[in-house]
């Protein structure tokens, strides 16, 4: 782990123009922890671009900085930082963008995630990674062993980040570290009543979304005598609903929480063929296991 964070630190400082890739599934992870990078690096006196291939969604738009985020991607920079994922299928859109695909296997490729499962990326990469609650808990302690400065707003981003994938410090994958991460970024100046007040107010739901969250409760299949709870999100679903509210998350706790239910997946179907899966279970163990063997 020493050496990763090392390598990492080394890349960085070395670096003078970086772009920080987010997948074309954004959330408020991927999200918080480019902003936190772009604020810390910036620190840095490094010249930072934020790419993600499609547009931030409008439920994440409660997250100060997120119109920074744009669908240009600079080619010319001296280092690539992808945050949140080591799956190349979610990079696709990137991946279509002239020059992109030539950058990834010419220049200095840095991934930090906390999904601890075996990456799919076709080229040669540094890997950051660390079983964690979210991508931002591992870069909160790159920037603390690398001895680099957390200004406020970065501390914000990094709790947003770290509150949005553990939800609120209540998924299984919490951990005491996870709790100190957190008081340390309130030390540094975050506030989670102040992005709590800000988010309640973008969640707001419009009436057809609730209309569309009982459209999908009805869909719910049930498999395994109960311990398996499914429901199927098709592209159209996304293409309609995703801008406004994140299908998945509308309906994934309520599936976790019916009697029996061990694991709860929600899939989203694209035209391509490409599908992704979300998960929750109240079973830590199982979360693991399906994590690293899906």
């Amino acid at each position: 782990m020493k050496y990763m964070f090392e390598a990492a630190k080394t890349l960085i400082e070395d670096a003078k123009k970086i772009v920080v890739v987010q997948a074309e599934n954004p959330d408020g992870d991927s999200l918080g922890s480019s902003l936190a990078l772009e604020e810390i690096l910036g620190d840095l006196g490094k010249d930072v671009q934020l790419h993600c291939p499609v547009e931030i969604p409008k439920y994440l738009r409660y997250v100060s900085g997120w119109d920074r985020v744009v669908a240009e991607f600079n080619s010319q920079a001296d280092l690539i930082i992808i945050v949140d994922t080591t799956a190349e299928i979610l990079l696709s859109k990137s991946l279509e963008i002239p020059g992109v695909r030539h950058a990834l296997e010419s220049k200095q490729v840095l991934v930090i995630d906390h999904h601890i499962s075996a990456s799919t990326l076709s080229f040669e990469n540094i890997l950051l990674t660390q079983e964690a609650v979210s991508t931002s808990e591992v870069i909160y302690h790159l920037a603390e062993q690398a001895g680099w400065n957390i200004n406020k707003q970065a501390a914000e981003n990094l709790l947003i980040a770290l509150m949005s994938d553990s939800r609120g410090l209540t998924t299984p994958s919490s951990t005491a570290e996870s709790f100190y991460v957190a008081g340390k970024l309130t030390e540094l100046g975050a506030s989670n009543f102040a992005i709590e007040e800000r988010r309640r107010e973008f969640m707001k739901k419009a009436p057809e979304i609730l209309e569309y969250k009982g459209q999908l409760i009805q869909r719910i299949e049930y498999f395994l005598d109960g311990k398996l709870a499914l429901v199927h999100i098709p592209f159209e679903d996304i293409q309609e609903y995703s801008d406004k509210y994140n299908p998945s998350v509308l309906v994934l706790d309520e599936m976790r929480l019916v009697e029996g239910v061990e694991v709860a997946i929600a899939v989203k179907t694209y035209p391509d063929g490409k599908l992704t899966g979300k998960l929750t279970t109240s079973q830590s163990e199982k979360l693991s296991t399906l994590s690293q063997k899906y």
